[in-house]
């Protein structure tokens, strides 16, 4: 069992920077895929960015060279910076840990990201 708790969410002109953090309880943090994903009103639930176990990275098209998505093991955390913010982006945000060898799937509440001038 992974609880998932996100921070870091807020009102950001557009242009501007958040970093959202991921919080996870549980000793088998580092064997989890991570990812965020982000759910605008009316719309469905979409990958933002992933980074495995391993290290590697993926992003949504819309977010390349905007995103970043690490982690670090040490302190059972997830991170998404969030640089040259835009509207569209606004949205609430999700952390999600996946268990490949229990095909688990673990989510947070959720944090509000909102663009706005």
């Amino acid at each position: 069992q992974v609880q998932l708790v996100e921070s870091g969410g807020g009102l950001v002109q557009p242009g501007g920077s958040l970093r959202l953090s991921c919080a996870a309880s549980g000793r088998a943090f580092s064997i989890y895929d991570m990812a965020w994903y982000r759910q605008a009103p009316g719309e469905q639930r979409e990958l933002v960015a992933v980074i495995t176990s391993l290290g590697r990275t993926n992003y949504a098209d819309s977010v390349k060279g905007r995103f970043t998505i690490s982690r670090d093991n040490a302190k059972n955390t997830v991170y998404l910076q969030m640089n040259s913010l835009k509207p569209e982006d606004t949205a609430v945000y999700y952390c999600n840990a996946y268990d490949n060898p229990t095909l688990r799937s673990y989510w947070g509440q959720g944090t509000q990201v909102t663009v706005s001038s």
